[in-house]
């Protein structure tokens, strides 16, 4: 029996969960004083769900309860309660609304955060939704890469529009806009290089790209998604800092948020950056990637169910 979409988040989210659950656990039936909510406030940040959730966790507690005691279910109903409006302002689907077509998503992020093959579920979920769709192999610095995606292109049955090594990144993109608008496709998905020990050239690179598509349609590329690998943590935030400036980042994709993942990275780039959270990847499936529901997310991750009981 193939595993539901619920059960794949619950297993994705289980480190973050068991990390917030065992960090509260204890705190709950005392008197909420300064230092009880002090400990709350260090759990909620051990659990990688970032300062300012944790502060926003805090002053909640603070302000309706500070003079009677409260269970530790409660204090994890409060957790659900606040990620939930967090994650509520950026879980956001990619619409496909550009006119013309083709709509040009640019797809970024450092070599190893599952770049590629989080593409390729993409470009599935798009055609779930009836979307024609066309792979570009613009990460032309390594072979690698254009081999991998020409496979994944293949695999799903989309067209790919490559080039040799070494290539012209700018003038490929060029030539596959120009192919996606003259059979009508609707999405042109561009895999990018994710090499950012040289900022200066990445970032060269890909306004090379922009300028390119700016001749072509000025409204393009019409989103850049930037791939994260929850099993960084910490990182994946870095990443985002470092890939804002040199990319113009619109949106985020969240991949591997399998059982090792600390998933609670998701909330805390959600609070800090206020990007739109477009798709999380649970597993190795081509539709484990997709737009997540934040009420569900949230209840995941303090641990609780609709009903407000804890699991």
């Amino acid at each position: 029996m193939s595993t539901s979409w619920h059960d794949k988040l619950l297993g994705g989210f289980r480190r973050t969960s068991d990390r917030l659950v065992g960090n509260l656990a204890g705190l709950g039936g005392a008197r909420l004083d300064e230092a009880t909510l002090d400990e709350v406030e260090e759990a909620l940040i051990a659990s990688d769900l970032g300062p300012e959730t944790a502060g926003r966790v805090r002053q909640r507690l603070a302000e309706g309860l500070f003079e009677r005691n409260m269970e530790e279910l409660g204090i994890r109903l409060v957790v659900a309660e606040e990620v939930e409006k967090v994650l509520r302002q950026v879980a956001r689907p990619i619409g496909i609304d550009a006119f013309p077509r083709p709509q040009v998503v640019l797809v970024i992020g450092v070599n190893g955060s599952g770049k590629t093959t989080t593409i390729a579920k993409l470009a599935h979920l798009f055609l779930e939704q009836d979307y024609q769709v066309m792979l570009a192999a613009g990460d032309t610095f390594r072979a690698a890469a254009i081999g991998q995606l020409k496979t994944w292109a293949e695999r799903i049955g989309v067209p790919i529009v490559t080039g040799p090594e070494g290539g012209d990144a700018a003038g490929l993109v060029w030539d596959a806009v120009k192919q996606a608008t003259a059979i009508g496709t609707d999405v042109l998905i561009v895999d990018t290089a994710g090499r950012l020990q040289n900022k200066r050239e990445l970032m060269d690179e890909l306004a090379k790209i922009r300028r390119v598509l700016g001749r072509l349609n000025p409204a393009a590329p019409h989103d850049v998604l930037l791939v994260l690998d929850a099993t960084t943590g910490q990182n994946a935030l870095n990443q985002i800092e470092v890939f804002k400036e040199v990319a113009g980042v619109t949106g985020l994709v969240m991949t591997k948020l399998d059982g090792t993942a600390r998933g609670g990275v998701l909330v805390a780039a959600a609070e800090r950056y206020g990007l739109p959270i477009h798709a999380i990847g649970v597993g190795e499936q081509m539709d484990d990637l997709r737009p997540f529901d934040p009420h569900e997310v949230s209840r995941i991750i303090a641990g609780v169910d609709d009903a407000g009981r804890g699991r």
